[in-house]
């Protein structure tokens, strides 16, 4: 096996910029998702609805962390790399979080969604 390692260390960056990435963190490319249509009398068939892509996980507070400006982001290129040698870009993001925070630990949670998401190697 050329990389055994499939999941762990991450790294995530938003337009360049690096965030202090922890925990488990997802990346949705933006299928379509597929749902089915039930009537009352049978199953009728499914319909398709387009998905944003999104990232989204919690990073570490830093004194030097702007948090205004991570919650102002728009048209950002956010980009993920993986523990498995796979990198997730997510294009056009914008955040769409709630801007919560925790104090404990220090963490915010973010999510990005955006466009052209997609896995490359």
């Amino acid at each position: 096996m050329a990389n055994s390692r499939v999941g762990g260390i991450i790294f995530v960056k938003a337009d360049g910029v690096s965030l202090r990435a922890k925990g488990s963190w997802t990346c949705n490319p933006g299928v379509n998702k597929k749902e089915m249509v039930v009537g009352s009398d049978s199953v009728h068939g499914y319909k398709e609805m387009p998905q944003a892509s999104v990232v989204s996980g919690t990073i570490t507070d830093s004194s030097d962390l702007d948090l205004e400006a991570l919650y102002s982001i728009v048209d950002a290129t956010i980009t993920v790399e993986l523990a498995n040698g796979k990198m997730f870009v997510c294009e056009k993001s914008v955040f769409s979080g709630d801007g919560e925070s925790t104090t404990e630990e220090g963490e915010v949670t973010v999510e990005f969604q955006g466009f052209n998401g997609r896995y490359v190697s």
